[in-house]
């Protein structure tokens, strides 16, 4: 009994450390690499989107691997956004 009490206050101090000093750092990761894949694909898939930057043939060799990612650019790329929708601009603490 005792070894689970502490079990789980160890990991409570543990998850809000991380939520202190951890969180933040990792959606940043994360929205950083959806604008990287999202420069990706729209250089080498964007004659999709009428935009066209390289030569087909590259974009053949490159379409096996982003096949599964497609359909979420596509929506991704076409979503209306407004410009506070960055993450930077968002008032922490405020």
């Amino acid at each position: 009994m005792w070894r689970f009490v502490a079990g789980k206050r160890w990991r409570a101090i543990r998850e809000f450390i991380y939520g202190v000093y951890g969180y933040e750092f990792e959606r940043q990761a994360v929205e950083m690499r959806g604008e990287l894949e999202s420069a990706f694909m729209l250089i080498t898939l964007g004659d999709m989107l009428g935009l066209p930057v390289m030569p087909p043939i590259y974009s053949l060799r490159v379409l096996p691997y982003v096949m599964p990612e497609i359909a979420k650019w596509k929506r991704r790329v076409t979503r209306e956004r407004d410009l506070s929708d960055k993450e930077e601009f968002h008032l922490h603490g405020v």
